[in-house]
């Protein structure tokens, strides 16, 4: 039996196109500068692009934001931007990272729950605890790896990349 040429150049552009996809993933070394974790909205802390009036950097809103303290509803608490400030409301694990090129991505990470609606079967975003992490950025994905514990042991989690901001604008500001 003859098979067509068009099958033959399908499964060539097809095959040219997945190694596409392996290769434009980037791998880069980035420094944590800000973690964060909540179930409620907050806006996020990017140092250098937000201001002590954008976001509450109190020891209560830093790591695990108590609800009642940091729900950013009122101008009273701080929470809401100031003119020119970057801001982000995002709920979840978010990260500040520092790219060796001088920009600053944003990733978030959502906890995800059970279809049975409980709080038992939770999968909680895992973050990192260390200075320094693996980013593997593949167009808006994240996949960020850790070293935890004396054993050598990596974990990993799959971030959403919110934002990638330019190096220039601490400068302009």
């Amino acid at each position: 039996m003859n098979k067509p040429k068009w099958l033959y150049i399908g499964i060539a552009i097809a095959y040219l196109s997945s190694c596409f996809y392996t290769a434009s993933a980037q791998k880069l070394d980035a420094s944590v500068l800000y973690r964060q974790d909540s179930d409620v909205n907050y806006f996020a802390v990017i140092p250098g692009y937000t201001s002590q009036a954008a976001a509450d950097v109190s020891p209560n809103c830093s790591l695990d934001p108590n609800p009642a303290e940091c729900n950013p509803s009122t101008p009273a608490n701080g929470l809401l931007s100031a003119q020119g400030d970057v801001t982000y409301n995002v709920v979840g694990t978010t990260l500040s990272l520092l790219l060796p090129d001088g920009r600053v991505a944003l990733v978030n990470c959502v906890n995800k729950y059970s279809p049975k609606g409980n709080y038992i079967n939770r999968h909680s975003c895992g973050m990192p605890l260390v200075d320094h992490v693996q980013a593997e950025f593949n167009g808006k994905i994240a996949k960020l790896k850790w070293p935890v514990g004396s054993d050598g042991k990596i974990e990993s989690e799959t971030y959403k990349v919110v934002a990638l901001l330019d190096k220039q604008l601490i400068a302009r500001r």
